[in-house]
């Protein structure tokens, strides 16, 4: 990775280099969307082409996307038309959200890009972005470190990382995997006490 990460992940998008983009909702998403009750605000960290944006729009959701690769941001805007405004181009962990300002926080491939010294930053963001009884889902990386990134969690990191304000709710095995995650991501919701 290069000494500027945003250039590290820029260059990526810019060549077609995204084996992490699955051109379309995962169904696990789109079957929680189906399930999930009363829509409120949402936030996509890392939210690379928009796909769950536009979903969680259509499901009602008030939701917002950040990304800290312009070529990222650039795509997904775009391919979101009269959504583009929900699409920002900031840093995750420096971006002014208000305490408690999101009901849902989506999770694709963004803890797993991310340096393991930054994840218990992460898990701070985590707290202080969700309110009382918010919801963390999405897919997260499990197995052995190969060539990163992906940086794979540890049985038990991610209890570690958010802390004991989360319970997990939802823990699946993944059927519609990319190549890269396959047999090693597991959809999981965990909710904010």
């Amino acid at each position: 990775m290069s000494s500027n990460p945003s250039s590290f992940w820029d260059e990526r998008y810019a060549a077609g280099r995204m084996p992490w983009d699955q051109a379309a909702v995962p169904r696990a998403f789109a079957g929680y969307l189906a399930r999930a009750g009363a829509p409120g605000r949402a936030l996509v960290p890392g939210c690379g082409s928009g796909y769950e944006l536009g979903a969680l729009h259509d499901a009602g959701w008030s939701a917002v996307g950040v990304d800290y690769s312009r070529e990222a941001v650039a795509r997904a805007q775009a391919r979101l038309g009269p959504l583009a405004p929900c699409v920002h181009c900031a840093d995750f962990f420096t971006e002014d959200c208000t305490e408690g300002a999101f009901d849902l926080v989506y999770e694709r491939t963004f803890l797993c890009a991310l340096p393991p010294a930054l994840w218990p930053d992460y898990g701070r963001r985590m707290r202080h972005l969700l309110r009382p009884g918010g919801v963390l889902c999405g897919f997260f990386f499990f197995g052995p470190e190969d060539e990163p990134p992906p940086h794979p969690l540890a049985p038990g990191e991610l209890e570690r990382l958010l802390g004991p304000g989360f319970e997990r709710i939802e823990d699946a095995q993944v059927e519609d995997s990319l190549p890269l995650y396959a047999g090693k991501e597991r959809w999981q919701v965990w909710r904010r006490s």
